[in-house]
């Protein structure tokens, strides 16, 4: 079996000599052989001017109160080449350039602007010094000292993080090597099944989806819901290769409900096959929490922390995304390494030298500051196709908020949402070329179509990629010949160290512009209060039950309406909620419809159909 030591290796490019280029004049020299492209540079000055144009959390509004036009698209090529090569962002090592040219913002929103960036770029800095980044919940946000622990404000932190990743690649690498093995004749781990939801899976999903080999050491699934179809699915497609699974648990809390029920669900899973579950499972969790004291009462295979100062839909480069990557045969330090690179780069306060900040600035325009359109993420490369969901949670639930920092009532937020090119072609782009111009583009270009050597013809010169290659160039040339906005993002090829470079890039454009709007980026109350409702309908589903076993447990039995169920639970108010509850046992038989049908809610008399004795005691 071939080694796979070097997933965790260490990298040179750790040491952060970083180099980037602001594009302002163009020389490519293509070379058959790699496909890259060079170029020299040189960097031109933001030209300021006087301000035009001032956002607020209203409309841009001129001087008479109307709503101020945003000036047309520049539609002619040559001054189009122009703005594309004053504004091109390269970033040498990481193979990246950012293309914001086809965005309008003006050189007078540029300098209106600027303040707010300095301001923005003063908050991140304190923010990675240890500031509490996160008022609310009293917490320092520090995901960036995860690929740069010299960074954190403290030694034991510091200690924490490495310590960490050489555990993490100590046992990746035992567990591919075959010296930690099932406690079955199988022999080694062969597959592995990741338990979590929200951060805790889009993150691992998408670099699964990215950068796993096509005969990984360990296969990965995910159960991330609920669903109990969804669960029993993952389960019978593992088949006999259960013993022979291991099994990551991930939950900050450990009393994530959905990970909660996905772990209890599997534990069943194990004792009906006759399996130890704690000899294959390994906890991703806070110290001390109840998933934590539960692996290490149970005695599971292994424990790895989640900090407190990590949120999850910014935890990919800690144990949450490291080591189901790991397992997978991916180089982690690698994936690190790219992430490191582009912080560097993001910390910079010259604008347009700050791929982030561009990316701020775009979307800052394109909605007015106020989530005004949505951002359409295209990524032309299968491989990066779950990019989009997972842009969507950093994004979304760190954008969505319905106060700023000051107590005012914003309903911040920026739509995201995807597909894959040249998929797309044949499902939406007809509408955003022609339809409710509600939107703007972020294209992700890759350059490497295949490996050195397996490319080939179709047709004379022309590949199968030409055509992937054609299609996005085309698709963003006809959008913004319709005043349709993009940016496209372009990587040389998909390797753990650019996509460890976008996801960092992705994570401080979003701490930029939640500066630039005034909230707080790494709270999400909406969630919670979602939590909560949920945990109010399952105690109220208790209630019922109990009315009902009541009932059924009377000489003769007793079904009962819907306005009597209701009433017996003390909640005429919540009558439809209870309807909800009674449709959904009686699908699943666990209430019997006496009477009527659940289509027709005030005809249906229901009841359990026995009689629990203990719980009618209870």
């Amino acid at each position: 079996m071939a080694s796979f030591s070097g997933l965790c290796s260490s990298s040179p490019s750790l040491h952060l000599k970083h180099k980037h280029n602001q594009i302002t004049k163009l020389i490519p020299a293509f070379r058959k052989d790699s496909l890259s492209c060079t170029f020299q540079s040189r960097t031109k000055s933001v030209a300021v001017q006087s301000v035009a144009r001032e956002v607020s959390t209203d409309l841009t509004k001129a001087n008479d109160g109307l709503p101020k036009p945003k000036r047309g698209l520049e539609k002619d090529p040559h001054a189009l080449w122009r703005r594309y090569v004053d504004w091109l962002y390269q970033h040498k090592e990481l193979g990246l350039y950012l293309d914001v040219s086809r965005i309008g913002f003006t050189d007078e929103f540029v300098a209106e602007m600027e303040p707010r960036f300095q301001a923005a770029f003063k908050a991140m800095e304190e923010l990675e010094k240890g500031a509490i980044a996160n008022p609310d919940e009293g917490r320092m946000v520090g995901h960036y000292w995860l690929r740069n622990s010299k960074l954190a404000p403290k030694k034991s932190l510091q200690q924490q993080i490495e310590n960490t990743l050489d555990a993490i690649c100590k046992f990746a690498d035992e567990i591919i090597s075959g010296k930690i093995k099932p406690p079955s004749p199988a022999g080694r781990f062969t597959q592995v099944l990741s338990v979590g939801i929200g951060g805790s899976a889009l993150g691992p999903q998408f670099v699964a989806e990215a950068l796993a080999p096509d005969n990984p050491p360990l296969k990965i699934r995910f159960i991330d819901n609920t669903d109990p179809a969804g669960i029993d699915h993952q389960i019978a497609q593992l088949g006999s290769e259960l013993a022979s699974t291991l099994v990551i648990v991930i939950s900050k809390s450990g009393g994530t409900p959905e990970t909660r029920n996905g772990l209890l669900e599997v534990q069943k899973a194990f004792r009906d096959a006759g399996l130890d579950f704690a000899k294959q499972g390994v906890a991703i969790t806070q110290e001390n929490s109840l998933l934590d004291n539960t692996a290490r009462i149970e005695g599971w295979l292994a424990r790895f922390p989640m900090f407190d100062w990590v949120g999850g839909r910014t935890s990919e480069m800690s144990a949450v995304g490291l080591l189901p990557a790991a397992l997978q045969g991916i180089n982690i330090r690698e994936m690190l390494a790219g992430a490191a690179l582009m912080d560097e780069s993001t910390r910079t306060r010259v604008l347009k030298d700050n791929p982030a900040a561009l990316l701020a600035l775009c979307w800052y325009w394109a909605t007015d500051g106020v989530g005004s359109k949505d951002m359409v993420v295209l990524p032309y490369k299968d491989s990066l196709l779950l990019l989009s969901r997972y842009l969507q949670q950093l994004v979304m639930e760190s954008l969505g908020k319905e106060f700023d920092l000051d107590g005012n009532r914003v309903n911040q937020g920026l739509t995201v949402y995807g597909n894959k090119g040249s998929t797309d072609q044949h499902a939406y782009i007809q509408q955003l070329r022609e339809g409710v111009h509600n939107f703007f583009v972020t294209f992700i270009e890759v350059l490497r179509d295949r490996p050195p050597g397996h490319d080939w013809e179709l047709e004379p010169g022309v590949t199968c990629g030409d055509y992937l290659f054609g299609m996005l160039q085309g698709t963003r040339s006809a959008l913004y010949a319709n005043d349709r906005e993009s940016i496209t993002a372009t990587v040389q090829e998909v390797t753990p160290r650019s996509v460890g470079g976008l996801v960092a890039l992705y994570e401080r454009a979003v701490g930029i512009y939640a500066s630039l709007i005034n909230i707080n980026a790494y709270h999400q109350p909406g969630v919670e209060a979602g939590k909560k409702a949920a945990g109010e309908v399952l105690a109220l589903q208790k209630r019922v039950l109990a009315v009902l076993n009541e009932a059924s447990c009377k000489e003769p039995v007793e079904p009962l309406t819907l306005e009597e169920v209701a009433e017996r639970c003390h909640a005429p108010e919540e009558i439809e909620m209870i309807y909800k509850i009674i449709a959904h046992m009686a699908a699943n038989d666990r209430a019997l419809i006496a009477e009527g049908s659940c289509g027709s809610p005030r005809s249906i008399k229901v009841f359990l159909g026995e009689c629990n004795v203990d719980q009618l005691y209870a």
